[in-house]
């Protein structure tokens, strides 16, 4: 399994968290959701951090069963209308950047306990 994450740098924009929620959660995650070949798709908000780290305020982190999923999840239609939207993010919500990291999945779910 691989999860593409995509972290959200940055400092929200005053007054914005609320907002900046609801619109992920009502336009960007539905579209985010509808990726082909998506096995979990989780979105994350910031609580805290230590001191000094980097504000992340948003994390998307979408599972996919393997290479060729996800290229069909970065091909769907939805992948596209998201991605168009994110300078509107931007300007309104959040004042940062975004990076994507593919990381290997661990499946084992087995706390050891």
């Amino acid at each position: 399994m691989l999860t593409r994450l995509a972290i959200f740098h940055g400092r929200v924009r005053d007054g914005q968290d609320t907002a900046m929620r609801r619109y992920v959660e009502d336009v960007l995650a539905p579209l985010w959701r509808q990726f082909d070949g998506a096995e979990e798709v989780r979105v994350m908000y910031g609580v805290e951090q230590d001191d000094g780290g980097p504000e992340i305020p948003l994390i998307l982190a979408i599972t996919y069963l393997d290479r060729a999923a996800m290229s069909r999840a970065l091909d769907s239609p939805a992948r596209y209308e998201s991605r168009d939207l994110l300078p509107g993010f931007f300007e309104t919500y959040l004042n940062g950047s975004l990076h994507h990291y593919l990381m290997d999945t661990d499946t084992d779910t087995d706390s050891g306990s």
